[in-house]
């Protein structure tokens, strides 16, 4: 018997080939009467490995067909490049690598969904997690004439032996085994770690939990200098290679493929939290962003060297408007569009240079230059100036103090004698 009332032709599922994904589909077209399933994978660069054979598992667990859409360059250069510049970073550590994936994922969805005629989409995630937030938030806002089917509401396995039970009386091939430590989730930017001993935040995390860097302590005891050069806030070169050009030579997502190679072998780009969830629980992860880590390092150098104190000021608000707008899934809405657009307004000026240092975990700024850089030596020495009256400080302190000046003198019941 379904377990809904309402008739669903074609549904696209969001298709990873794991555990969760393979159980759906055949749960999918025996609770929904005669329901044809069309698999879904979106390569954000979440690496060869994982996608090695999905098609033909997507077919084997009862899909009809499956769709795999590469979305690594668009996801560098129209999501990734665009939230670099707001410089969002959430609760003050994490880079936002799960989150920013999913509206390019979402996007790409429904669009195969819109092609093949689908009536509904049907994702894997859990009730626990923001990911049923994100992605359903995004089908609202692009397509809400489809239905959402959200198994893990539905249905009434709860533990992975369920699931494998339930594919093995069905005899459906799945790589998966109760071994499995850790719950992973990888793209281009980022990969993070959840489960195992992490789940107690006393729990130091074992060297089996990070797969994407060297740890900082077993990293080159030389530090490695690479220069980073941007033009209006888009990143071009590094280390003198362009990568302004994807379809001719080298792109954004080659870019930072280049610089996670570089951040990894150095330990940089680990972090361990515990964050906020969106449905209201607290969660501890693990993040490796090695190239992320670097980039958002060089950017906000550049920053320094050509924002005033006033438009540097009002950016960070943006940006901590904006970690929790695309924290919160909300990509798709006329608030992201703003902060994006506001964020886009400052990054016209951000063209230059950045040297950043690498060396056991850490990415540090040491250069950097601009043609539009407000730095001014000639004003900044500690030596002798010619441009510069430090007797001029003395009538501006007074008047920046001015308020303060006066509400003291009132507290004292002197402001009248002053006034005299």
């Amino acid at each position: 018997m379904a377990l809904t009332k309402k008739k669903i032709k074609k549904v696209v599922l969001a298709y990873s080939g794991g555990l969760d994904t393979s159980a759906i589909i055949p749960w999918l077209k025996e609770n929904y009467e005669g329901c044809e399933v069309v698999a879904f994978c979106a390569d954000v660069g979440q690496g060869d490995e994982e996608l090695e054979g999905v098609k033909e598992k997507a077919i084997a667990s009862g899909a009809s067909e499956c769709y795999v859409v590469d979305l690594k360059e668009e996801y560098v250069k129209e999501y990734i490049y665009p939230i670099l510049k707001t410089g969002s970073v959430y609760e003050g550590q994490y880079l936002l690598g799960t989150s920013m994936a999913r509206p390019i994922i979402a996007k790409a969805h429904i669009e195969v969904a819109l092609k093949v005629g689908a009536d509904a989409v049907c994702h894997g995630c859990t009730g626990k997690g923001n990911d049923q937030v994100r992605f359903e938030s995004c089908f609202a806002a692009l397509a809400p004439e489809l239905t959402v089917i959200a198994p893990w509401r539905e249905w009434g396995m709860v533990s992975r032996e369920d699931l494998l039970d339930y594919l093995a009386e069905r005899d459906i091939p799945c790589a998966a085994s109760l071994t499995k430590i850790y719950s992973r989730d990888a793209n281009a930017w980022h990969i993070s770690h959840e489960g195992g001993e992490l789940e107690d935040p006393w729990c130091e995390p074992s060297k089996e939990v990070w797969t994407m860097t060297v740890d900082p302590m077993d990293a080159p005891d030389v530090a490695e200098k690479i220069q980073l050069s941007f033009v209006e806030g888009e990143l071009v070169s590094v280390d003198g290679k362009d990568f302004s050009d994807a379809e001719n030579g080298a792109g954004a997502y080659d870019a930072l493929m280049y610089l996670n190679a570089k951040g990894a072998a150095h330990g940089v780009g680990r972090i361990d939290i515990v964050e906020n969830r969106l449905v209201g629980m607290k969660s501890r992860g693990c993040y490796e962003t090695p190239g992320g880590t670097i980039l958002m390092a060089a950017y906000k150098g550049l920053e320094t060297l050509i924002l005033d104190k006033e438009s540097l000021k009002y950016r960070e608000s943006v940006g901590l408007e904006f970690s929790h707008v695309i924290y919160d899934g909300r990509w798709f809405t006329p608030l992201a569009k703003a902060q994006l657009a506001s964020a886009a307004s400052f990054a016209e000026k951000l063209t230059g240079d950045v040297v950043v240092k690498l060396y056991k975990g850490m990415a540090q700024v040491i250069q950097r230059r601009s043609p539009n850089s407000l730095y001014s030596e000639e004003f900044a020495t500690f030596g002798a100036d010619d441009v510069y009256d430090q007797k001029h400080a003395e009538g501006f302190i007074r008047l920046f103090s001015l308020s303060s000046r006066i509400t003291a003198l009132s507290q004292k019941g002197s402001l009248k004698d002053q006034e005299k």
